[in-house]
């Protein structure tokens, strides 16, 4: 391979990144399975032994000014809360919630939605023990208390918006996101983002939300773990939240994620780095493991070692199918559906590793806010909802169909 590599140097240097990439690859699926299958354990709290009911809770909804979206999100609220309120860049006449007005004169080092989140803590008063932050789309579902932790994130499952090839990018995510049951045994939880998350208020009061970044939760988190000792726990309750309407609004959604989390990366200890950055290589780079995979197949002697490099990316594009299996089993899809998403696997890994790849050359700096539906779009599209659904919803059930429904074979491939 040397000679190879010496008489073909654009080849060469082509050929030694490629097998780069494998090796960050293979370590960051090695350690998501590490995460899931040893550091999950322990990670349910049993809902009878929370701690704290929903009358501990105050519940913050960040928008601009999507009013109907959030009329959604509001009604959705279980009726056990009392104190929602809604923090908007202009007024917007919300039933059931207090609607606050970010001050075009506000100033801090915080920009866009981490601006208004500032200004929440500073202007909106709170006495109960949790302040829980759930972006303008999303639909409370199961929510009935919280374990005694300091920072509390629930687990999210995109609905279908119309992007078919979107949507199954989401399903894809959501079974990465598996490894999140895990992230209550490291130190500093690699991300925290999803339809909500809640912060006990005391650690937000002394942590704040004033600090220059894009992917404020994130942020956050990790500034409060260099800081202090700060426990973190996961409900599975599975909000619902929406599937970006488009393939471009889902790359620029994944461009901005990308670029946050590599900007807040120095809050990360030494130790941590490694890990991190390596993800992020192995997602921007994902696409490469079939396209590999399959040139092996077609000229398996083309170039030196493509053969055995081949036969790793074929053992390492398994990993991918075993991510949608994850999240098949997280949304609980029909079986109908199953066969389906699993072929489908690799264009969604494509799609979805194409902002990740877009924010790692071209980083974006600013808050570019993902495009959402209105209620009656998402009552439309999925053949489980009909219209007035989600303004009669109650934050306390399935809100598309029974469990029991997903051993069946009948229904649309989409509906869940």
């Amino acid at each position: 391979m040397i000679g190879f590599v010496l008489e073909n140097p654009l080849a060469g240097a082509l050929l030694v990144a490629s097998w780069l990439v494998l090796c960050l690859y293979a370590g960051s699926a090695l350690w998501w399975l590490f995460e899931t299958v040893v550091l999950a354990r322990g990670w349910r709290t049993d809902p009878d032994a929370y701690e704290w009911g929903l009358e501990d809770v105050q519940v913050r909804i960040l928008t601009i000014d999507a009013e109907a979206v959030v009329q959604a999100t509001v009604d959705a609220v279980p009726d056990a809360i009392e104190d929602v309120h809604v923090i908007a860049e202009s007024d917007l006449a919300i039933d059931g919630a207090t609607v606050h007005v970010v001050s075009d004169e506000f100033d801090c080092e915080a920009t866009a939605k981490g601006r208004a989140v500032e200004w929440a803590r500073r202007n909106v008063p709170c006495d109960r023990e949790y302040v829980c932050y759930l972006d303008e789309d999303t639909i409370v579902t199961g929510f009935s208390g919280l374990p005694d932790a300091d920072v509390v994130q629930f687990t999210e499952k995109p609905l279908y918006t119309g992007s078919w090839l979107a949507y199954c990018c989401e399903v894809f995510r959501i079974g990465y996101q598996y490894e999140q049951f895990g992230f209550h045994r490291l130190r500093y939880p690699l991300y925290a983002w999803g339809g909500g998350i809640a912060i006990r208020s005391s650690l937000e009061g002394a942590i704040t939300w004033d600090a220059e970044t894009v992917t404020e939760d994130t942020n956050f988190v990790w500034r409060a773990a260099s800081e202090r000792d700060i426990s973190f726990a996961i409900v599975d309750a599975r909000f619902r939240n929406q599937a970006p309407p488009s393939v471009w609004t889902m790359i620029r959604q994944r461009r901005r994620w990308i670029s946050g989390t590599r900007a807040d990366g120095h809050l990360l200890p030494l130790r941590y780095r490694p890990l991190y950055y390596t993800r992020i290589v192995a997602w921007a780079f994902s696409p490469l493991l079939p396209a590999v995979a399959i040139a092996s197949v077609l000229a398996p002697d083309a170039v030196p070692s493509l053969y055995v490099y081949g036969g790793l990316s074929v053992a390492l594009t398994d990993i991918l199918f075993v991510y949608t299996f994850a999240g098949l089993v997280a949304y609980r899809k029909r079986l109908l559906a199953w066969p389906v998403l699993l072929l489908v696997t690799p264009v969604a890994v494509t799609a979805h590793a194409i902002g990740a790849l877009w924010g790692f050359v071209s980083p974006v700096e600013s808050f570019d806010v993902t495009e959402k539906v209105p209620p009656e779009t998402i009552e439309r599209v999925n053949a489980g909802l009909e219209a007035g659904d989600l303004t009669a919803y109650d934050g306390t059930e399935r809100l598309v169909r029974d469990t029991d429904e997903a051993n069946t074979l009948t229904g649309s491939l989409l509906d869940d």
